[in-house]
């Protein structure tokens, strides 16, 4: 745990395993233990990790694992369908998630819609082939996630909206929109390489709704990968496996916004470093000491 100077704010580092292995994409990464990501994770100095596919889902089991190499359970991505489904359909089919966060001492709870989603395979469908915020009654959706999010107030975890490629909540226009319709209880989860993806400025972002964030992913973006998965209007898999993320300081985005927002707002959480990526492309241990390097420079 660090603090950032002048601020006060204690800032946790942690490391998302996508970098080692790819949650959806089970042929990236399928060959690398567990072990090998925790033990990377822990020499190269971040405290904590997110969790994925091959981590032990519960508690006593999931905590000693992590104990062993000195590092804490940041938080967990949860596919929430509140779109198409009541809040107490939505607790049953969370239930089991958020207990193992509150097991573990997590704050936040990732949220993810994906309700919207049609198709055995969204992520192999086209990138212009997104669900529109203004395709569903937005205050009823904001009512049912007000009440989703004071639930998980009650058990000590904020939730944490992710925007996303190919999600509900995907442009500027309407990550606006959906901050300016929910309530403050509806915690925000900045990152920075699906603003961007999406034409979206984070610092804009942060300096309209800055007070909504109670997590942030930093991850880069390649231009050139951006560009042609646009024109091509390739599919989100297909641009994952091109490289369209990397690691934060390896691609076009600028992270100074970041910088500026942690000393000065007083943000008290997880700054995660989190890429999509081939490993066998990007040597995972390289390329996340690369960030871990980086990112300390930029914040500390």
């Amino acid at each position: 745990m660090a603090t950032s100077e002048g601020s006060g704010a204690e800032i946790r580092l942690g490391v998302s395993p996508l970098s080692w292995t790819n949650d959806v994409l089970t042929e990236l990464g399928g060959d690398i233990p567990l072990e090998v990501c925790l033990q990377d994770a822990a020499a190269i100095g971040y405290d904590g990790v997110e969790l994925g596919r091959k981590f032990p889902r519960n508690a006593r089991d999931l905590l000693s694992k992590l104990s062993s190499y000195g590092l804490q359970l940041v938080t967990g991505w949860h596919s929430g369908f509140l779109t198409v489904r009541s809040v107490e359909a939505e607790w049953k089919a969370a239930e089991d998630h958020v207990r193992l966060l509150e097991d573990c001492g997590c704050q936040v709870l990732v949220y993810g819609e994906c309700g919207m989603l049609e198709g055995d395979s969204p992520w192999d469908e086209p990138l212009s082939q997104s669900t529109k915020l203004n395709s569903i009654d937005l205050a009823e959706y904001a009512d049912k996630l007000a009440e989703f999010s004071v639930g998980l107030n009650k058990r000590g975890i904020q939730l944490a909206y992710h925007y996303h490629l190919k999600l509900l909540v995907e442009t500027a226009e309407e990550i606006a929109a959906f901050c300016e319709a929910t309530r403050p209880e509806v915690g925000l989860l900045l990152d920075t390489g699906h603003a961007y993806a999406a034409g979206a400025d984070y610092g804009e972002i942060l300096r309209r709704f800055g007070d909504r964030v109670v997590h942030i992913h930093l991850k880069d973006v390649r231009r050139e990968v951006l560009d042609w998965a646009r024109k091509n209007d390739v599919t989100f898999n297909s641009a994952v496996r091109e490289g369209l993320f990397t690691v934060p300081g390896d691609g076009i985005v600028d992270f100074s916004e970041i910088g500026k927002f942690i000393r000065s707002s007083g943000y008290n959480g997880w700054v995660v470093v989190e890429a999509e990526q081939d490993p066998a492309k990007a040597a995972p241990r390289l390329s996340t000491e690369k960030a871990y390097k980086y990112v300390k420079n930029l914040l500390f």
